[in-house]
């Protein structure tokens, strides 16, 4: 049996906000990794992927969370039913073999799997957790809350199947009935969020609970609203957590549009798992499950850029790893017609002119170019910012760091609702090529063609790094680089970047 999918279904900004989903879970917990475990941080205290804490994590390295959300995804990618026997013994083999390396396993999860023996079947799982739950008294840590976000991609189109999956997947190790409610919960609300871009699905399924379990959780909801995410302090329990992360999400003002200033809605993506990490605790934790819903709100183009340069875990995965998992999952496997996100190749050859290269004309240090040029770097580019969609094996990995390689989810359409997030994604891009070239990198930016994505970023960076009035940067950058001409939605958001009497670029 295999859950029902269909991709036609899904719009270009339903698709971003997917692969924000287990995307942006993973950027929490990396970012909550280094605090775990300490006070409650100030308002005012900046937060950053530092690594360390009590595991010693890698900058950018995220934990137990997301390494137990990533099976869940590998088998939704395949577009399993998670609610059938092979599909959960799939997950709960993947979950033993990672424990064994793994330096940091929850308590109850641990023993859970040591129960279960070395290679366990989900209904051995279950059980495990059962009788745990009984000799324990309890069972309700936030283990089975922070892995659930990717449960909800693979339902997207079935409300009835997500909740019955969530229970199921929750308790392959958490058996208290209110870890499963919290789980179903929690993805009803992440599952809304991608297909309608709110984040009303919380509240919409508490309503939809018999009545005395909805005004159990509208009580839990309106105390999350009414405190800071620290008034949470137990926040290993699951239902701490969630109240946590939804007063983190709730309670972070979301940024005006200042494209100017540098002020975006979809910062609030980034304050909010900020506010997470700053309850203290079990920081990595919270950011996650605040992330999954984050994601799926404003999508993996809100992503900050310099959070996904770092990101990184168990097992050898990225960024861009988790964008193609979290897409298969919401489309129960299937790539599109040609091929993305799980191709080797995509293939430009039909699109003519893709081997242009330019020196940016305020920077040599920047090259301008078309997607062919990934074939063959040019001499002393290290670092590659690709504003345009690349197969699994285009990636130029060669003479590379891991990290030198920013990928930016920039669609070249002119629609209002091709690009949500275009002023901040193309503020992003514009200050990847920034620091990456006060890192001392030569950089090459590149789309399809260099025809409109490029030359558009191109002059932002001129604008924002070079202080180039706004008119002289994109005739500069399109002089450079003969026939190009951004579109329309991009000059436009160019215009919306300068400043005072600068704002006369020609947005026709």
């Amino acid at each position: 049996m295999t859950n029902t999918h269909d991709r036609a279904r899904l719009t270009g900004p339903q698709l971003d906000r997917a692969a924000g989903v287990l995307l942006a879970t993973a950027c929490g917990d990396a970012l909550g990794a280094g605090y775990e475990f300490g006070p409650p941080l100030p308002a005012s205290t900046s937060v950053g992927m530092v690594g360390g804490g009590p595991f010693g994590w890698a900058p950018g390295e995220w934990t137990d969370d997301t390494s137990m959300a990533v099976p869940i995804a590998q088998v939704a990618a395949t577009g399993a039913d998670l609610r059938s026997p092979e599909a959960l013994d799939r997950i709960a083999v993947q979950w033993a073999g990672w424990a064994r390396t793994s330096k940091d396993v929850g308590a109850q999860t641990r023993a859970v799997l040591r129960d279960a023996g070395s290679t366990p079947t989900g209904a051995a799982l279950t059980a495990a957790a059962t009788a745990h739950h009984r000799a324990a008294g309890r069972s309700a840590g936030n283990g089975a809350l922070m892995r659930t976000a990717p449960i909800a991609l693979a339902y997207l189109h079935d409300p009835a199947g997500l909740d019955e999956a969530a229970r199921q997947v929750a308790a392959l190790t958490h058996h208290d009935p209110e870890a499963g409610e919290a789980c179903a919960l929690w993805c009803q609300a992440i599952r809304r969020a991608v297909l309608h871009g709110t984040l009303d699905g919380l509240r919409e399924a508490v309503d939809a609970l018999p009545a005395d379990r909805a005004a159990v959780w509208r009580a839990r909801l309106d105390e999350a609203e009414s405190h800071p995410p620290a008034h949470f302090a137990n926040n290993g329990w699951i239902v701490a957590a969630l109240q946590a992360a939804w007063s983190a999400i709730m309670r972070t003002p979301i940024p005006e549009l200042d494209p100017a200033a540098g002020s975006f809605p979809a910062q609030h993506l980034q304050h909010a798992l900020e506010a997470a990490v700053r309850a203290g605790n079990d920081t990595d934790t919270v950011a996650a499950i605040a992330g999954g819903l984050l994601g799926a709100r404003w999508g993996a183009s809100a992503v900050p850029l310099a959070w996904q340069r770092r990101l990184h875990g168990w097992p050898g995965l990225r960024a861009r790893d988790l964008i193609r998992l979290g897409l298969l999952a919401a489309t129960g496997g299937q790539p599109d017609s040609a091929g993305w996100p799980a191709a080797p190749v995509f293939d430009y050859a039909d699109y003519g002119a893709i081997h242009t290269l330019a020196a940016h004309p305020h920077d040599p240090g920047i090259l301008l170019g078309g997607v062919g040029i990934l074939d063959h770097l040019p001499l002393g580019v290290d670092a590659v910012v690709s504003l345009c969609r690349l197969g699994t094996g285009q990636v130029p990995a060669a003479g590379l760091a891991a990290g030198d390689h920013v990928e930016v989810w920039l669609i070249d359409r002119d629609a209002p609702d091709a690009n949500p997030h275009l002023d901040c994604v193309l503020h992003q891009a514009a200050t990847a090529v920034a620091v990456l070239r006060a890192e001392g990198h030569t950089v090459l930016l590149h789309c399809v063609q260099a025809q409109s994505r490029t030359p558009a970023v191109a002059a932002l960076h001129s604008i924002l790094t070079h202080g180039i009035p706004a008119e002289h940067a994109l005739a500069d950058v399109t002089r450079a680089l003969p026939g190009s001409h951004p579109n329309r939605a991009f000059r436009e958001a160019l215009a919306r970047h300068a400043t005072g009497g600068e704002r006369s670029i020609d947005t026709r």
